[in-house]
């Protein structure tokens, strides 16, 4: 479908109108599952007057109209999703979970596997973000993995948005975002550069990468092309952004890619979600299938 042509006159003063804004959100919620209530409208705003005018359109209103003629959001789906989805992200977030991964959750999962051959854990980090959350889970494991020597593990980082999973990828990030990585790991783990003006850069060493793979996934899809036996699933701090009901569907799509004993990690804000029956509580916001 040929774009319009039009001339760029919009800019900060420019806003949707209610009925534009209504039926991107609208859109997000379908196909996201993200809910934008009315108060995210200026956050919304912001991030599309790049996309308007890198299609030359005059207004946000045009481009909400361009999304909904012919074959707009087919051309634009991509974009638009990158725009509007939020990827707070940190490393070591929530520290406790990863003491728990590495002081119980581990030992016990490597308990009921058989002994002697190196069993392979999965761990799948299901709204990976930038990748700091699988780059923090690939450092603790790859810890734990040569002090007991008994384990493989891979890793798999999963989001909708290109963007930040072509970071993830990439695995580059600024000084100021690795400062909660302890420093005996950033001295094993990172590789430190020193770019134009000053700006201090850190990539994630090679052996670490090879063990963490990102794929696109929206979460609102009806199946999940990974694997079904997985021992670790994070979706940390996502699925309050959803409607209860899309909760309940992502996480019992998610169960379904757990192999029995596996655990599920919320967000602590999300401690009651995922109460299924196939699920029994064994900390704050962790969850194992039985």
């Amino acid at each position: 479908m040929p774009l319009p042509h039009y001339h760029t006159v919009g800019g900060d003063e420019d806003h949707l109108s209610p009925r534009g804004f209504k039926r991107i959100a609208d859109l997000i919620g379908t196909e996201v599952g993200i809910k934008l209530p009315p108060a995210k409208q200026t956050m919304v705003e912001g991030r599309l007057r790049k996309r308007v005018r890198a299609l030359g359109l005059t207004s946000l209103d045009a481009y909400s109209d361009f999304l909904f003629e012919e074959s707009g959001i087919a051309m634009e789906r991509v974009h638009l999703i990158d725009a509007v989805t939020t990827n707070k992200t940190d490393f070591f977030r929530e520290p406790d979970h990863f003491d728990l991964l590495r002081e119980q959750l581990v030992p016990d999962l490597l308990k009921t596997r058989r002994a002697g051959n190196q069993p392979l854990l999965k761990i799948w980090s299901a709204a990976s973000s930038t990748g700091a959350e699988a780059y923090t889970l690939a450092m603790v494991l790859a810890d734990l993995a040569a002090q007991r020597g008994d384990f493989r593990f891979s890793i798999l980082g999963t989001d909708i948005s290109t963007v930040v999973l072509a970071q993830g990828e990439r695995a580059v990030y600024s000084a100021e975002m690795i400062a909660p990585v302890p420093p005996v790991m950033q001295q094993r783990y990172l590789m430190h550069a020193r770019r134009p003006a000053g700006r201090h850069e850190v990539r994630i060493v090679p052996e670490l990468r090879r063990l963490v793979r990102f794929a696109r996934l929206n979460l609102m899809d009806s199946s999940y092309p990974f694997d079904s036996d997985v021992d670790v699933i994070l979706l940390r701090n996502v699925l309050i952004y959803f409607e209860k009901s899309d909760q309940e569907r992502v996480i019992k799509r998610l169960i379904n890619h757990l192999r029995p004993g596996g655990y599920l990690l919320l967000g602590h804000s999300e401690s009651m979600i995922g109460t299924a029956d196939t699920m029994r509580p064994v900390a704050p916001a962790v969850f194992q299938k039985v």
